[in-house]
């Protein structure tokens, strides 16, 4: 075959499928935008005050808010404390969601943040790193006669992280503490319409249980979940792109396998990259709709992490590939120094999420942000994490430019050339610059995409300035994806135009000039057939001959 498409279709049938790229990386953006709303939704929830008059409970009893069953209430603790109630007594209740709403499968996850409430009073402040204690039940049911059943049960602690920002003095008491937002709880599964969160705040002088935690007045929660207007945006976006890429897969991989010589390091680190991105995007999301599959989080990281690394360890072995000499092509061993690092980082990563939604799995209040070792590693993994992904980005710059120089060391041979041949090498320069460009523009677009979904998915935890991450983004950037690994294996994908009688491979290689040299048909053999699948391929390694 003579060399690849990207070398031997038309300047014109090139743009055109470019422009046709172009135009999908536009529609999904606009998909996000127009179309999809935001990707999640946050609603507060204040928790009603409830009274347990039973002093032995001998089973679990749930307390509703509202409803006709709904729980003794009282509005404050001066009044529990005028009606002689302990402190052990009282329920703090939450419905999810607010009355006459219901939750649905298609909210994909629920989390859950919490904040207090307290007041500032002289003779019951806060003390240093306060710790609270929280007995917490969850339950659900899917119709509103039904009893509810118990999801999780816990005893957690959260550290108190709150200022005082005026003088503790008489004059300012009752004012409330500004207080940081606490990670409560994380639902990997929105299966059931209802449920139901019962905590307490059980006191133990003795025991120093929730002593010196300040006066608390109320207790505030926030819900988030996934919309279900983007869920199935985002649905019907991994439906359609599934077949696209796998039938270009196959179709890649047949022309490759027709070739008389074995393929390559690079078409096989194609291949590859083609299966990650098929893997990512196979939507067995759809069967969370109908099953309980509180793993799925964790297994949409599983399976965006293999792609990021496949995706890293690609743009290394391509650039690789056209700056080694010909001894060390072809040899994936020589790439251990680069990608050893990124196979290191995915499984940091993956032990990192094992950590949160691993142990959520059994139970959804617990959170690696709940104790200071866990903050303090948790903020140290999302800042190590962007480093690295900007510091990768420009270890790529700087072998992307050493390949242009290559290049250009290269293009001091070409007026020596006839020509029709001279103005095809410029051409393959050309084409093969402008991809290495794209390809620059794509890392850069996936290192800010990681580092904001990073700083996005912590940024309740430290309470820090929300970062907004619209549709649009994640739309597009998906399809950014998706059109790149299509393009990479069209292009990259063996010509149909073969050597024979009639046509002979100095037209495979000057294509409109027509030109047909004995000197053109031994490069163009020399290069096809022998070293690999390109001749910018051969051109730019140390040993290429001239």
């Amino acid at each position: 075959m003579a060399g690849a498409i990207i070398e031997n279709m038309s300047t014109k049938k090139l743009v055109i499928v470019g422009v046709a790229l172009l135009l999908c990386q536009a529609f999904t953006f606009m998909v996000g935008g127009l179309i999809a709303p935001s990707p999640t939704t946050a609603v507060p929830y204040l928790a009603t005050k409830c009274v347990d008059t039973i002093k032995h409970r001998q089973e679990s009893k749930w307390f509703m808010p509202w409803g006709p069953n709904q729980c003794h209430k009282i509005r404050s603790f001066d009044e529990a404390t005028a009606k002689m109630i302990e402190a052990n007594n009282i329920v703090f209740a939450v419905h999810i969601p607010l009355p006459n709403k219901e939750m649905s499968s298609w909210f994909q996850f629920m989390l859950v943040i919490l904040q207090f409430d307290i007041a500032f009073k002289m003779y019951n402040q806060i003390e240093d790193g306060a710790m609270v204690t929280i007995d917490v039940g969850l339950a659900y049911r899917d119709d509103t006669i039904s009893e509810w059943t118990e999801m999780a049960h816990s005893f957690e602690q959260r550290k108190l992280s709150c200022n005082f920002t005026t003088a503790k003095t008489y004059e300012n008491e009752g004012r409330y503490y500004e207080c940081d937002l606490m990670p409560f709880m994380e639902v990997g599964s929105v299966s059931h319409k209802y449920y139901l969160l019962n905590m307490r705040l059980p006191v133990n002088e003795r025991k120093k249980v929730n002593v010196g935690i300040g006066e608390i007045k109320d207790i505030r929660l926030v819900s988030i979940h996934q919309n279900g207007g983007f869920t199935q945006v985002w649905f019907a976006m991994k439906t359609f792109l599934t077949p696209s890429i796998l039938i270009i897969m196959i179709w890649y991989w047949r022309r490759i396998t027709l070739m008389s010589r074995p393929p390559v390091l690079l078409e096989k680190v194609i291949l590859a990259l083609g299966i990650s991105m098929t893997f990512i995007n196979i939507p067995v999301e759809w069967f969370s709709i109908s099953f309980n599959w509180t793993w799925m989080l964790l297994f949409g990281d599983i399976r965006q992490g293999i792609f990021y690394s496949m995706l890293l360890s690609f743009w290394i072995i391509f650039c690789g590939e056209h700056l080694m000499d010909q001894t060390e092509r072809n040899r994936f061993s020589v790439y251990w120094k680069q990608v050893g690092p990124i196979v290191f980082g995915s499984f940091c990563l993956f032990i990192f999420d094992m950590c949160e939604r691993g142990v959520q799995l059994t139970n959804p209040f617990y959170s690696i942000w709940a104790s200071d070792v866990g903050t303090e590693l948790a903020m140290a993994f999302i800042i190590v994490a962007g480093i690295c992904a900007c510091l990768y980005f420009l270890f790529l710059c700087f072998m992307v430019f050493q390949v242009f120089r290559n290049i250009s060391g290269k293009r001091t041979s070409l007026p020596a050339m006839s020509k029709a041949r001279r103005l095809h090498y410029e051409g393959l320069i050309f084409r093969f610059k402008f991809l290495m460009l794209v390809t620059l523009i794509c890392a850069a677009m996936t290192v800010i995409f990681f580092i904001i979904s990073q700083v996005n998915e912590g940024h309740w935890h430290w309470g820090e300035h929300t970062v907004q991450v619209n549709s649009a983004f994640f739309t597009g950037i998906y399809g950014m994806w998706n059109l790149y690994v299509f393009a990479i294996m069209f292009l990259y994908a063996p010509s149909h135009k073969r050597y024979g009688d009639e046509q002979s491979s100095g037209q495979c290689i000057t294509g409109d000039a027509g030109a047909n040299s004995g000197e053109d048909i031994q490069l163009t053999t020399t290069i096809t057939h022998v070293d690999g699948p390109t001749e910018i391929y051969k051109m730019t390694g140390k040993e290429a001959q001239e």
